[in-house]
């Protein structure tokens, strides 16, 4: 099967997005109300400078708190603390530093309230913000309730609205790609199971059938007990008992894999090779069963007695190569019924990562190459 993978709860782009906003909402608030409180500083009174500065320095220090809970990702309980410190201490203060509805209260406590919506959940956020405006009406009184309260509950939902329809399409999108990774997983199955029947009816191909035509060829001849043993020995591998179906991918020799499928037959084949290439072991088993289903059309359709099975290197490929001097045939004329040489040649060899193609031609024998990796 492929490599595809369903989508993991902390790598889905919910995950990520809640993630993001975690970690930038706090820094985000801490510069905000840095640069809020440096306008606000500039509007301070000259009797209240003294004031004013010990609250640009709560400020620092807050958004240092910030800045640090947001790239450590630690501290979150402690970065609302200074947040809900230092708005609480301007908005007590604004008397002396700006008098009442003074710009440096009002936004660093909408700011504050913004950036919670995205940092904390309501359970948390609407106590915290409702604390924080109690504090500013109780510094300014009641008679700006009319212009404060609508300001800071219209911006605080929308805040809360769009972080709500944000969470809301990145879910969908994981959605989407769950459905997307289903599909693929579904499909290389589908691909696996297709690439398994191939190699099941080749293998009928090349056992139950090549037994049921020895049993119609030779039926006065053939001794009864010699066609039970080819039958069990046909069962055995279309079954996975005879170790075809378990075979683990281990490094084996090709050569020595291909000459226990010579000298079954009748007929004489000329081994020649070069080196010793190592294949994985399914490789070999596909290269074994293309090359007896090779030799098994020597012997059945070229009219020879004698072939040629060669095997080699070429660069980071090996190449094994079936020829002989036979009759020959037209390859495009074979009908499609007939499953000996695309089944279990071509489409065994592309099953297993290789290639294979056959030559030929009325009169001048067939070459049947084999090669892995494929071409």
């Amino acid at each position: 099967m492929s490599g595809v993978q369903p989508i993991s709860p902390q790598g889905s782009v919910e995950a990520q997005f809640l993630a993001s906003a975690h970690r930038l909402a706090p820094p985000v608030r801490g510069v905000a109300v840095v640069v809020i409180s440096v306008f606000g500083l500039l509007a301070v009174p000259d009797e209240a400078l003294p004031l004013g500065f010990a609250l640009f320095g709560l400020v620092l220090a807050g958004a240092g708190v910030d800045c640090w809970a947001g790239f450590t990702g630690r501290g979150a309980v402690l970065s609302l603390v200074f947040a809900v410190l230092r708005v609480a201490a301007v908005c007590e203060t604004q008397e002396w530093t700006g008098g009442p509805l003074n710009p440096w209260a009002l936004n660093m406590l909408t700011t504050t309230a913004i950036t919670l919506q995205w940092e904390w959940p309501p359970a948390v956020a609407v106590p915290v913000t409702s604390a924080l405006l109690a504090v500013d009406l109780a510094a300014v009184g009641t008679d700006v309730v009319g212009t404060l309260l609508p300001r800071l509950v219209f911006e605080c939902l929308l805040a809360r609205l769009g972080f709500v329809l944000l969470r809301q399409s990145a879910r969908r999108v994981d959605e989407l790609r769950e459905r997307r990774s289903a599909l693929a997983r579904a499909e290389a199955a589908s691909l696996a199971r297709h690439r398994q029947e191939r190699e099941y009816l080749a293998l009928l191909h090349d056992t139950a059938a090549s037994t049921f035509l020895l049993v119609t060829v030779q039926a006065k001849e053939t001794d009864p007990e010699q066609v039970a043993e080819y039958a069990r020995h046909d069962l055995a591998v279309l079954t996975g008992a005879a170790g075809g179906a378990t075979a683990q991918d281990s490094t084996v020799d090709l050569t020595a894999a291909l000459h226990t499928v010579v000298g079954r037959g009748q007929l004489a084949v000329d081994v020649r090779a070069q080196g010793t290439p190592l294949v994985p072991a399914s490789v070999a088993l596909a290269f074994v069963r293309a090359v007896r289903e090779a030799l098994v059309n020597v012997e059945r359709h070229a009219e020879v007695g004698t072939a040629v099975l060669s095997v080699h290197g070429e660069g980071d490929r090996v190449v094994v190569v079936v020829a002989d001097r036979g009759v020959g045939f037209h390859p495009d004329e074979v009908t499609r019924s007939r499953r000996g040489l695309r089944g279990s040649v071509v489409e065994r060899m592309v099953a297993a990562g290789g290639s294979a193609t056959i030559a030929s031609r009325p009169g001048a024998g067939a070459t049947v190459r084999l090669v892995w990796p494929g071409e």
